[in-house]
């Protein structure tokens, strides 16, 4: 294979083409499908983490690296599962973070993951996703995921199209999933998120994050030997995860938020909203005040970098921070409204170091 990157866009485009659904590409070379297919996505699972702890757990001596992936900026949730959904970077499907301006909303925050009633989702994102693409192709598309996201904005945003199965616990999900790759040709999406809440509540390494990686293990496991004969069962991530040992509140002890309207994104990842005509001024400081420990852009040095891709659609133009701070090494740069939220999780990400952007692709 070659030296490109891949990402989630390749993946789930490379899927479907082996499904034959129509204007996609196997850009990773998955090869000739028994026409079912799975994906689980394990929220958080870095690469990192499977080199550091893999050992530990029986399944990963069982189940074969296929590639190594890379999530793209941010390497946060709400962005990489948009485009796994689409197939396209965050410049054209506009899900640019956790936190987002609505434009022309008198300084609205839109919350991707529990998003705003006052926010129509399918205008938010237009792209038609590939579960849609696919089911109009005449492929049986299933998403199996915790009963509390069904119909919820972003699920609507990103992953619509396909048949939701609510089931909460590990052996519905399970049997859920298999039912759900009973037709041929058919695919299941199926979504968990335990071991990324216990790295931000204690860390990757701890002993919850662990018990947490021993259910996922399970899970996986148990999808394998459950699942109709001929199913591929690809294993995969959204991101990874940084232990963080140091922060800046912005505004505490500095003059960051001199002219800054609004403050987006989340502490690995933040979009800056900036009072009109301070653009540089601020940017400026930024840069000088935060040298070596955050790269600081212009939105039209994000843009001109390819930062959220090739492409950047007028509406991820007009969502986007006047300013792009991404910490470095382990650093959270902190909301002062969000302090104990903030500096409470051991665990982060959204950034571009390869513990928070590398993720893996297993197969089954």
């Amino acid at each position: 294979m070659s030296n490109k990157i891949f990402g989630l866009s390749d993946l789930t485009n490379s899927i479907f083409n082996t499904l034959s659904v129509t204007n996609t590409s196997d850009t990773l070379s998955l090869g000739q499908s028994k026409m079912r297919e799975c994906l689980i996505l394990i929220d958080g699972l870095g690469q990192d983490a499977v080199d550091k702890y893999g050992d530990q757990f029986e399944i990963f001596s069982d189940i074969k690296q296929v590639n190594n992936l890379s999530a793209n900026f941010p390497s946060t949730t709400a962005t990489s599962l948009s485009t796994l959904g689409t197939g396209v970077l965050p410049g054209v499907h506009g899900m640019l973070g956790y936190t987002v301006r609505v434009p022309r909303s008198n300084n609205r925050l839109l919350n991707a993951l529990k998003w705003d009633e006052r926010v129509d989702p399918v205008m938010w994102q237009k792209v038609p996703t590939l579960f849609e693409r696919a089911s109009q192709d005449g492929v049986a598309v299933t998403h199996v995921a915790a009963k509390r996201y069904e119909g919820s904005g972003f699920t609507q945003a990103a992953l619509r199209g396909a048949k939701y199965v609510g089931a909460n616990g590990i052996d519905e999900m399970v049997l859920a999933v298999s039912q759900g790759l009973k037709p041929q040709p058919s695919f299941v999406y199926t979504y968990l998120n335990t071991l990324d809440s216990a790295g931000h509540s204690d860390g990757v390494g701890s002993d919850k994050w662990l018990t947490a990686l021993q259910q996922v293990c399970e899970f996986i496991s148990k999808v394998k030997g459950s699942v109709p004969a001929g199913s591929r069962v690809w294993i995969t991530s959204d991101h990874g995860m940084v232990n963080s040992t140091s922060q800046i509140i912005l505004g505490q002890d500095n003059d960051l938020l001199d002219n800054v309207t609004l403050i987006g994104g989340e502490p690995r990842a933040r979009h800056i909203y900036i009072k009109p005509g301070a653009e540089n001024e601020t940017i400026a400081l930024w840069q000088e005040q935060l040298s070596g420990k955050a790269q600081v852009l212009s939105k039209q040095d994000a843009i001109t970098s390819g930062l959220f891709g090739d492409v950047v659609s007028e509406d991820s133009f007009e969502r986007m921070g006047d300013l792009i701070a991404i910490a470095l090494d382990d650093l959270i740069l902190i909301d002062p409204a969000r302090v104990r939220e903030e500096s409470s999780m051991v665990g982060h990400h959204g950034g571009v170091t390869k513990t928070e952007v590398a993720i893996p692709l297993l197969l089954g």
